[in-house]
């Protein structure tokens, strides 16, 4: 085929697994004025294809998916205008469907199960028949083929696979300490530097913090420098001090959050079921390049299985309903359906923790606990399939 035409859905995935698949010359989406008008699909869906290595051109033509005359009309234009044309019609509105139908009954049609995740012919399409779909997608070309745009995080995920054995030994001093560990990272937030090359932590036994006060727990001290985590650790009557290893791991030991983001990032890579792990995925939702003036979220783990992604949010406190929406409307809008929304949580259970569950439920999704996440049963729910 050198031309395959694309019905407009607001799942992210339908509008380019067709031209993924086959590998068209040109890909024509039908999408409504409104989407068409903002030039944004267009350009997003250049640049997915540019990033996937496929040097497709993409043609987008507004027309309203909800007037079956009017999608006929504009069908019958594309296929006149272009030569060998497939219309994929796994996305659009039942309008959409409908006027596809009526088309040149000599034009092949296609369509894509992602309950079988296989392609499908539906009308003289031999090529799709039973197609098995073996696309293995990015955490960015999910954030791209929706708008969207993945930033720099927090972490260098190039080389934080080699460091699962630190992430470890650390996550072991955290479950021994869990209940005091964010008073005891307020500690060493006070007595350190995030400066570029300051590694080194002194200051006395009890510091300031906040409006109150904070004193450090010597016996964590000692296990972060057992597990080589600090270096030249000084302990007197007085005064505490220490050497970071290096400005990743003053990182991890200065923020509240990263050592529960860290673990589920390890446990998703030992999973073994993921084409991509990224930790602290900052996504700019209009497709620029800059948090400037822009509007951001931060996905504090995204994991990609085929086509599938998984938004991971982790919460060292009780989970609130504001975090299971922001979460949700995530996963809708740069995944849809097929994808995955965990909330992990380290948190002692509460009262509220009943209502928190069934608001979960309601969004579809998937609530870990730390009963999970101090154990392998971590991995073995990531593994699980939808």
């Amino acid at each position: 085929m050198k031309t395959i035409i694309e019905l407009y859905d607001e799942r992210p995935i339908e509008n380019v697994l067709g031209a993924e698949v086959f590998r068209p010359k040109e890909l024509v989406i039908l999408c409504p004025a409104e989407v068409e008008s903002t030039n944004v699909l267009a350009k997003s869906l250049r640049k997915y294809f540019e990033h996937r290595g496929c040097p497709i051109k993409v043609t987008v033509v507004p027309v309203s998916l909800l007037d079956a005359k009017k999608v006929e009309k504009q069908l019958r234009r594309v296929i006149e205008t272009r030569e060998d044309c497939v219309i994929d019609i796994s996305g659009g509105t039942d309008a959409a469907l409908f006027a596809a139908g009526c088309v040149d009954p000599d034009v092949p049609v296609i369509t894509y199960s992602r309950k079988k995740n296989t392609f499908f012919e539906i009308r003289n399409a031999p090529y799709a028949r039973n197609l098995p779909c073996n696309v293995h997608l990015d955490a960015e070309s999910c954030f791209l083929m929706a708008g969207g745009t993945m930033l720099p995080g927090r972490e260098d995920n190039e080389t934080l696979r080699d460091r699962l054995d630190e992430i470890d030994r650390l996550f072991s001093v955290f479950k021994k300490y869990r209940r005091t560990w964010n008073r005891q990272i307020s500690y060493i937030q006070q007595i350190s530097s995030s400066e570029s090359g300051e590694l080194m932590a002194e200051g006395a036994r009890t510091v300031k913090s906040g409006r109150g006060s904070v004193t450090v727990e010597e016996e964590l001290l000692l296990d972060l420098a057992n597990e080589n985590l600090i270096h030249d650790l000084v302990l007197t009557d007085q005064s505490v001090s220490f050497r970071f290893p290096d400005e990743m791991v003053r990182f991890w030991l200065r923020d509240i959050g990263s050592v529960l983001e860290l673990q589920v990032y390890r446990s998703a890579v030992l999973a073994g079921c993921f084409d991509d792990v990224v930790l602290s995925a900052v996504v700019n939702w209009e497709g620029g390049t800059s948090q400037r003036d822009a509007v951001t979220n931060e996905i504090d783990v995204v994991a990609v299985r085929g086509i599938s992604p998984v938004f991971i949010s982790c919460k060292t406190s009780e989970i609130r309903t504001e975090a299971l929406n922001e979460l949700a409307v995530l996963r809708d809008r740069f995944g849809g359906k097929g994808s995955r929304a965990i909330i992990v949580t380290s948190a002692n259970p509460s009262r509220g923790r009943a209502l928190m569950r069934m608001r979960a439920t309601e969004l579809d999704i998937e609530v870990v606990e730390w009963s999970d996440v101090q154990t392998e049963r971590l991995v073995t729910r990531l593994q699980m399939k939808v």
